[in-house]
C-alpha cells in the first residue's frame, strides 16, 4: 500500500492509497484544502470537522448541480433527434404522397 501526504487545514494528513495513485490524492487533497480554506475565509474558523462537513456538502451540492445540467443537456439532445427524425420522416411522406398525387393526375 502506498501512502500520500496530503495537507488540509493547515493539518498534515497521511492516506493510503494504491501504488500510482498518490499524486493524484494529493492533488484532490490541495483541491479540498482550498475549499476548506474558503469556507473558512466565509464563515470563520468552525473547526475542522465542521469545516469538513460543509466542504464535503458543498461539493457534492455541486456535483448535483452539474448532473441535472448533463441530463439536462443529454434530453435536449434526444428531443433534437427526435425532431431531427420526424422532419425527415414528415419529408419523405410528403414526397411520396406528392408522387402518388402525380400519379393519380396522370391517371386521370
Amino acid at each position: 500500500m502506498a501512502k500520500a501526504e496530503i495537507t488540509v487545514g493547515g493539518k498534515r494528513y497521511s492516506l493510503s492509497c494504491a501504488p500510482g495513485q498518490e499524486a493524484r490524492l494529493e492533488e484532490l487533497g490541495a483541491r479540498f484544502d482550498q475549499r476548506v480554506m474558503e469556507l473558512t475565509e466565509a464563515l470563520g474558523d468552525l473547526g475542522a470537522e465542521r469545516l469538513f462537513l460543509a466542504a464535503g456538502i458543498s461539493i457534492l451540492d455541486e456535483l448535483d448541480a452539474q448532473a441535472v445540467g448533463v441530463g439536462a443537456k443529454a434530453l435536449d439532445d434526444r428531443i433534437r433527434n427526435l425532431e431531427n427524425r420526424a422532419a425527415t420522416l414528415l419529408s419523405d411522406a410528403a414526397a411520396r404522397i406528392e408522387m402518388l398525387s402525380r400519379r393519380v393526375d396522370e391517371a386521370s
